[in-house]
């Protein structure tokens, strides 16, 4: 099974990132070559990715091969993926316009390979308009794109335009592999519609205020890629979370509990599978200002209400669908999961409790228990990365489809 990645790493801050990127997909067993630009060596000794890549790494159109052969022509043809990260507003520029004055972009340019460019950059310079049309451009003609996250950034300035997380990056990569070598080619989820939703909601104190939870969205992402990549149609609710998804996945944005009951509502009439891996708010602001509340006075009080039961709606209106919830817990795991199961009407539970380090909120690992209805049966697995649990819960969903 062919697994190569030819890599390309620009000049910018954000190559440090690259540099944990070559260690997991060398992790995964996946052959990487790397290319540096002059500028990304600037940032970090080329030294560092030969040694996390174990292959010589290349830094000059001009450089003696090691073999004799043409070398971005050798390398544009090993590769089955070419990923650029960090992708500088000056490399997408180049790409977009045709331009290959350096040995990343002419093996760019010769590259018949999947290209995914993982853009890192100042968030006004994100936004420009020029760079904004070179990536829609792009995107028109087939390159793919790892969206930049939302935070502060390394100038000082905050907004969007961090490069993707390491383990965002390579999810996206080894699903991009796993597609070109037909690792999932059963595709045991063709034909089937599924509604995912991730993350938390938030609910507003005031303009700039507002009360939320822990959720980072990764297992809710984790799930709809995986999804994706065994045939399904996906559509993902998303509240507010610095995570992308696969351009294929309809991804709905959201921000309250009460705009995700009814993103979901109308999803869920064309769907066959609902995984609700979403930790909406339960309580929303009902004395919400509509002004910023200033810091006069000793105390500030707020009067929550109670939002509606997205989960508890659904299970009400399931009519035949499939229906998993999520169920967080510090104690009484299992106890509290199968009484959640029963309430909601749910077919299966996936629960986990968050007290444990390394399950739950904002980890990049989960410890599940699944419960499923049909069977009462329970099932405990140790810490794995939210990949492989999100496989592993659709392992289970598809034995419900099959009963």
């Amino acid at each position: 099974m062919s697994r190569n990645v030819v890599m390309g790493v620009t000049g910018g801050i954000a190559c440090y990132k690259a540099a944990d990127v070559v260690s997991r997909l060398k992790k995964e067993d996946i052959e990487v070559d790397v290319i540096m630009t002059e500028n990304a060596c600037e940032f970090v000794n080329p030294l560092t990715f030969r040694t996390l890549s174990k292959n010589p790494v290349v830094t000059s159109t001009f450089a003696v091969p090691e073999a004799w052969k043409v070398g971005h022509v050798a390398l544009a043809q090993k590769a089955d993926v070419m990923l650029i990260a960090p992708a500088t507003a000056n490399v997408i520029g180049k790409v977009a316009c045709g331009i290959a004055d350096d040995m990343l972009t002419t093996t760019i340019m010769a590259s018949k390979a999947k290209i995914v460019f993982a853009p890192a950059m100042n968030v006004n310079m994100y936004e420009n308009p020029v760079v904004q049309e070179n990536i829609a451009r792009l995107k028109r003609l087939g390159y793919l794109f790892v969206e930049p996250a939302e935070g502060l950034l390394a100038c000082g300035d905050t907004g969007k335009g961090r490069m993707a997380e390491p383990e965002d990056i390579v999810d996206y990569v080894t699903g991009l592999l796993d597609d070109i070598n037909g690792s999932c080619a059963e595709k045991d989820l063709a034909g089937m519609k599924i509604l995912v939703t991730a993350g938390p909601t938030v609910e507003d104190i005031d303009p700039v205020r507002y009360i939320s939870n822990r959720s980072s969205g990764k297992m809710g992402y984790a799930i709809a890629e995986a999804a994706l990549r065994r045939g399904a149609d996906v559509t993902l609710v998303s509240g507010p979370v610095s995570l992308s998804c696969s351009e294929a996945i309809n991804r709905i944005n959201i921000k309250s509990t009460q705009e995700m009951l009814e993103a979901c509502q109308k999803a869920f009439e064309n769907s066959d599978i609902v995984i609700k891996a979403a930790a909406p708010a339960d309580f929303y602001v009902a004395n919400r200002s509509q002004h910023k509340i200033k810091k006069t006075g000793g105390s500030m009080q707020l009067e929550l209400s109670k939002n509606p039961d997205i989960l508890e709606t659904l299970g009400r209106e399931k009519a035949g669908r499939i229906l998993v919830g999520f169920a967080a817990e510090t104690q009484d795991l299992e106890e509290y999961a199968r009484e959640k199961m029963v309430r909601k009407n749910l077919d299966m539970i996936v629960a986990n409790n968050v007290a444990v380090p390394g399950a739950g909120f904002d980890n990049d690992t989960n410890i599940i228990t699944i419960i499923k209805a049909t069977d009462n049966s329970m099932a405990n697995y140790e810490k794995m990365s939210k990949a492989e649990a999100a496989d592993i819960i659709l392992n289970h969903v598809t034995e419900l489809i099959k009963k």
